[in-house]
């Protein structure tokens, strides 16, 4: 797993990037990331620092309306769901991330 830190970020943002230019470029529908927070989170508001310019959707476990998510995830976040199936946690692990993604180009793709 990677702590972003400084270049870590930089090069996090430039791989999705260019990743997100790939998957529009070939029309293909883009996947959702979910990731699942609460206030207060330092390793969520660290991940969505991170993510924020990919973001798609975020769920507040917290709401009456994820009691859900809360009672799996209350211990758990920051949780990622990447077209709601389970990612990873506690972290953003680019690699994990990457290969899922690059999993998903490939079957939109006929890969």
């Amino acid at each position: 797993m990677l702590w972003f830190q400084g270049n870590s970020i930089q090069f996090a943002k430039y791989s999705f990037r260019l990743f997100l230019r790939n998957l529009s470029a070939s029309r293909t529908i883009l996947p959702v990331l979910t990731l699942f927070t609460k206030d207060p989170c330092p390793l969520c508001d660290e991940a969505k620092e991170v993510l924020e310019p990919y973001k798609n959707r975020e769920v507040d476990i917290t709401l009456p309306e994820n009691s859900v998510w809360y009672e799996r995830y209350k211990f758990d976040i920051p949780v990622f769901h990447l077209n709601g199936e389970f990612l990873m946690m506690h972290r953003v692990n680019i690699s994990k991330l990457e290969k899922q993604l690059q999993k998903l180009e490939q079957q939109g793709t006929g890969g």
